[in-house]
């Protein structure tokens, strides 16, 4: 027969040793947009429960939430989101007393302008920024994932705040950091050599979500075809593109699959324009820890099929 008070001491030492990795199984994540997801994979425990709100096929820009959404808010332990420029469908229900206290805007931090002053934002300056001493660049462009530099401030602050969170496995989430960061330094170097042939290529994007990346490996971002995707752009603008596209050297569009494909290949008719898609919302790219570089390789992907030798 079993000595019982040795059984019960092990059974509560095992719980003992199981305990963090339990709590911090329980945690229940919920990001906005999949690069978000792919920068808590990067960071995060395989076993935290991670769910992102934009579907595939879907712009952050002009989304409408599903109940089933707004319940994996209400039973979520924390939220990471980018901030009311980026993700304008979740700035008034984010800065609500329901959520507030548990959602982490990358962008701002705690620094988050109210709800009411959201509207009109997407495109505009603003002078919000986050609370941790670093600047992610908040009024100029809200793609900030696209950056690899402030994508790995993106990744520390998810880092602090998994860290905080009840029974957080610290060491793992230290170890997962550092890891990321190595990786990323790698695949940036590999990046700024991959593109070097696109020195000479005049390159377009459809809105602005390109624009930090271009900056970042020296890519040559001669035109944008809308100032702000939840708008049409008007004659002046669009004769201003068609005019750059005419004179550029060898131009590329680079287009995104979660807008309107006709409407851009109409402001090109007639033009000698190569195209490339891409996608800023990560949509085919695994959920797993190399996610998010898997994610700034594919980017670079799809700019080299700029190449003459490589358009299609």
């Amino acid at each position: 027969m079993p000595n019982k008070p040795l059984a019960s001491a092990a059974a509560l030492g095992l719980a003992a040793i199981l305990s963090p990795l339990s709590a911090l199984a329980a945690t229940n994540v919920v990001t906005s947009i999949k690069p978000v997801e792919l920068l808590v994979r990067a960071v995060a425990p395989a076993d935290v429960n991670v769910t992102s709100l934009v579907p595939a096929g879907s712009s952050p820009h002009n989304y409408t939430m599903r109940p089933s959404q707004r319940r994996a808010l209400e039973n979520s332990d924390i939220i990471f989101w980018v901030g009311p420029e980026m993700e304008t469908f979740l700035s008034r229900l984010l800065s609500g007393e329901e959520f507030s206290e548990r959602a982490v805007s990358l962008l701002h931090g705690d620094d988050v302008p109210e709800a009411t002053d959201t509207d009109d934002h997407h495109g505009h300056e603003d002078e919000g920024h986050d609370d941790h001493g670093h600047d992610h660049g908040a009024g100029e462009d809200p793609h900030i994932w696209l950056d690899p530099v402030l994508a790995l401030d993106m990744a520390r602050d998810i880092h602090q705040a998994l860290s905080q969170q009840d029974g957080a496995d610290t060491e793992t989430l230290d170890a997962n950091l550092a890891r990321f960061e190595k990786t990323l330094r790698e695949a940036e170097q590999d990046i700024h050599q991959r593109l070097e042939p696109l020195a000479n290529i005049s390159l377009f994007s459809y809105h602005d979500a390109f624009t930090r990346y271009a900056g970042h490996f020296n890519l040559t971002l001669d035109g944008v075809l809308t100032l702000n995707p939840e708008l049409s752009p008007g004659a002046r603008h669009i004769a201003e593109v068609q005019d750059k596209l005419r004179e550029a050297n060898q131009p590329c569009l680079l287009t995104e699959p979660q807008f309107n494909r006709q409407w851009w290949r109409s402001i090109t008719d007639g033009l000698d324009v190569t195209f490339s898609t891409w996608d800023p919302l990560a949509t085919d790219i695994d959920s797993d820890r190399n996610g998010y570089v898997n994610f700034l390789q594919g980017i670079a992907d799809n700019a080299l099929a700029c190449l003459p030798e490589n358009a299609q």
